[in-house]
Formats: structure tokens, C-alpha cells, sequence
């Protein structure tokens, strides 16, 4: 493992999608930024996976991540939402393996877990727990940001853990570990 790296993590949505960066120094972690792409403006559900898309090679080309960290969609009841969830997180994974950048899906239960040490935390709790492991001042109105970050700081929790969730290190990896949903 180096002793220097980024870890970008999105929390992916069709409405909000939060992101938020950390750099890790020798196992320590430092705040970079965390932020929202808010999407609500836009009616056609295509621009805004284009725009999902364009954002997030936008944050690579920017930060230069070593790794991403993404939170995978929580099984729901209304199938359509989460159709239009996966297609978010898809487009945002598209875009870290287009850069050949690894990526780690995390279930949003294990992130809260990692964070406050309770899969069932509220967001509230998620965020103040990251305000004050990363020293970050004032908290944002909406807690999609925060919860991008939080799949960050899971991601650096879980390094070097063979159970971290699923894996890709690009578009190889992830039709070998997904033989079933390729055609």
C-alpha cells in the first residue's frame, strides 16, 4: 500500500449525488472536500446520468483518486427508483473504470457501521461522527455530501480486508466477476 492516496467516494443519485474526498497519509486521514451534485433541475432522466458521468471524470481529473469508494443501492420497494439508482451508480463506476481506477462497493448499512459502529445510524449521526474524526466545521444543509465521504473513510477503515464488498480494477474485473450480467 502507498504511503500517500486519495480515496474518492460517491454516494450515487439521480436527485443528489454526494461525493467527498480524503487523502491518506501513512494510515492517517485528512479531509480534502465534500460536496453535491444536485440534479433536480434537470427533467430528463439521461441528462442527468450524462451529467453523473461528466462530474465524476471531472473530480478524477481534478483530485487524481487512487481508489473509489461507492455506495452500492439498498433494496427498496419501488422498483423504478431503484432501476434509476443503479443506472446513477453505473455511470459512476463507468467513469472510475475509464480511468482504470479500482473501485469498492459498500452496502450503506456497512458504511454507517464503519462510521459510528451501528449499521442503523440516522444520517445525522453519520455526519457528526465524520465532523469529528476528519475535524470538518460546519456541516453541509444536505447530508448526501457527507454520506459520500463516509464510504471514503469506510473504504480507508476496510483497506487490506478481503471483506470490503466487491472490487473492480477495471472493465476485466468487473465482466469476470459479473459473467451473469454480460451478454
Amino acid at each position: 500500500m502507498a504511503n500517500e492516496r486519495i480515496i474518492l467516494g460517491i454516494d450515487p443519485g439521480t436527485t443528489i449525488m454526494g461525493f467527498g474526498l480524503i487523502k491518506v497519509v501513512k494510515k492517517e486521514m485528512q479531509f480534502m472536500q465534500l460536496n453535491e451534485l444536485q440534479l433536480k433541475k434537470y427533467d430528463d432522466h439521461y441528462v442527468k446520468l450524462r451529467i453523473i458521468f461528466e462530474r465524476t471524470i471531472e473530480l478524477i481529473e481534478t483530485y487524481h483518486p487512487d481508489e473509489i469508494a461507492i455506495e452500492a443501492p439498498f433494496f427498496g420497494k419501488n422498483v423504478q427508483s431503484m432501476l434509476k439508482l443503479g443506472r446513477a451508480q453505473g455511470v459512476a463506476m463507468a467513469a472510475g473504470l475509464s480511468r482504470q481506477i479500482p473501485i469498492t462497493e459498500y452496502e450503506p448499512k456497512k458504511i454507517k457501521m464503519a462510521i459510528t459502529g451501528n449499521g442503523n445510524a440516522s444520517k445525522e449521526q453519520v455526519a457528526k461522527m465524520l465532523q469529528q474524526l476528519l475535524n470538518i466545521g460546519e456541516l453541509p444543509k444536505n447530508l448526501d455530501s457527507t454520506d459520500g465521504l463516509a464510504a471514503a473513510v469506510c473504504h480507508h477503515f476496510n483497506s487490506g480486508k478481503k471483506i470490503a464488498g466487491k472490487s473492480y480494477s477495471g472493465w476485466g474485473a468487473f465482466v469476470k466477476q459479473n459473467s451473469d450480467r454480460v451478454k
